[in-house]
């Protein structure tokens, strides 16, 4: 059965990968090893489509395929949309979540609130948050993820 506390370590574990994404920057092969691992751990792409509205996604919004959350997250020469930039690769060196609240039933949740990215100089990012959660093998995987920044004029 999911918890709130189940939920929150899920949502640890993300952060420090995003983390851990953006220190590997400088070693290329280790990073895309690392973030495939990181995708394939966390989502649920191995099974079926996500539902992935990325926070910095304009020009092609949505991205239901690993390919497309991988080219999100590193960017790079090969990505699968121009505005790719690598979110992961700023990088982060924290990233703490605040929930706002849940809804929570046996094998699905979800997760709503702000995360909060903080870079190398110690300047921080607000970001809106939902996250669905799946229980497979004892484990959540991320199904839905939807992220902006907050509305302004």
């Amino acid at each position: 059965m999911i918890t709130e506390d189940l939920i929150k370590e899920a949502q640890n574990k993300w952060g420090s990968g995003i983390v851990r994404i953006g220190s590997l920057k400088e070693n290329k092969s280790e990073c895309i090893q690392y973030t495939t691992s990181f995708l394939n751990e966390m989502y649920d792409f191995k099974n079926n489509n996500v539902l992935f509205k990325p926070t910095k996604a304009s020009a092609q919004q949505f991205r239901p395929t690993f390919e497309m959350a991988l080219s999100y997250f590193l960017g790079g020469d090969h990505s699968y949309c121009s505005e790719d930039d690598g979110f992961a690769m700023k990088p982060w060196v924290e990233v703490k979540f605040e929930n706002s609240g849940f809804i929570i039933e046996n094998d699905r949740a979800i997760a709503m609130g702000n995360y909060f990215f903080k870079d190398l100089s110690n300047n921080e990012v607000k970001v809106e948050f939902t996250f669905g959660y799946k229980l497979m093998n004892d484990k959540l995987v991320i199904d839905l993820h939807h992220s902006s920044l907050p509305f302004s004029l």
